[in-house]
């Protein structure tokens, strides 16, 4: 493999960072990387706050479903959709003229708008996590910044058309760390061509072979198998449901 299929590959979500701040030179290559990452016609529709102030670090610990090794990472960057920008240049551009001269209405940002945004930061966030690696700088996505949206947009001095999308903690890894590739499934579950696949019950249970492994008996969601288990964990839990909210909450501002 080259040096970039390998960087990708041994990238695995680091929670333990070395006590040692992001080097303006480091953290300008990341961002320069995150620059040339592809965009909707050139748009560049997101934006990136840099979190580095700790007492905001720890509220966002606690506001992103109280882990307490967000407050610990030298730096985070949170990916905001952003159709804002545009939308002040076009009214900068006296659009209102343009709309009148031309006999038509002007259409505020919607759904797909948002969609497309989205698109853009999670592709931005990824070139800034494989040129983190490539680093040495380790990170952990963090999808928990969709919760609490009132807060966060508060938070974070968030205008209409501005939402997190997703928070990325970074650090240095430890000296001697040794990254662990964890299992993903086989890609023959997940790569189909020309048209959607879905799976038997025989393959299902092929394909979840390796994770059912992981299930504990007599565990504290009183599951009796790995779906169930996993299920409680995730998808019935509190968090989900504040996730759920916040993310009706966030299309009815952009419908709005």
């Amino acid at each position: 493999m080259n040096d970039v299929l390998k960087t990708i590959n041994r990238r695995n979500s680091l929670r333990l960072y070395k006590d040692k701040k992001i080097s303006d030179e480091d953290l300008n290559l990341i961002l320069e990387s995150v620059m040339r990452a592809p965009t909707a016609g050139n748009q560049m529709l997101y934006s990136i706050i840099l979190v580095t102030k700790q007492e905001l670090k720890d509220k966002l610990s606690i506001s992103c479903d109280n882990q307490p090794f967000i407050k610990k990472a030298p730096l985070i960057m949170i990916f905001v959709a952003d159709q804002q920008k545009w939308y002040d240049y076009f009214k900068l551009s006296d659009i209102d003229e343009y709309l009148k001269e031309n006999n038509e209405e002007f259409r505020n940002p919607k759904e797909a708008d948002f969609l497309l945004a989205c698109e853009d930061a999670l592709i931005a966030a990824q070139n800034a996590v494989i040129a983190a690696e490539s680093l040495n700088i380790g990170s952990c996505y963090i999808g928990d910044i969709l919760e609490n949206f009132e807060y966060h947009k508060e938070l974070l001095n968030l205008p209409k058309y501005v939402t997190p999308i997703t928070m990325i903690c970074f650090g240095y890894y430890e000296d001697g760390y040794n990254s662990k590739r964890r299992d993903r499934f086989d890609k023959k579950y997940i790569v189909f061509e020309n048209s959607y696949e879905r799976l038997s019950n025989d393959r299902l249970k092929d394909m979840f072979k390796s994770r059912e492994k992981l299930y504990v008996e007599n565990n504290k969601y009183n599951a009796k198998n790995f779906g169930q288990m996993f299920y409680a964990r995730k998808i019935g839990a509190d968090f989900s449901a504040e996730m759920e909210r916040s993310v009706k909450e966030i299309l009815k501002n952009w419908k709005n």
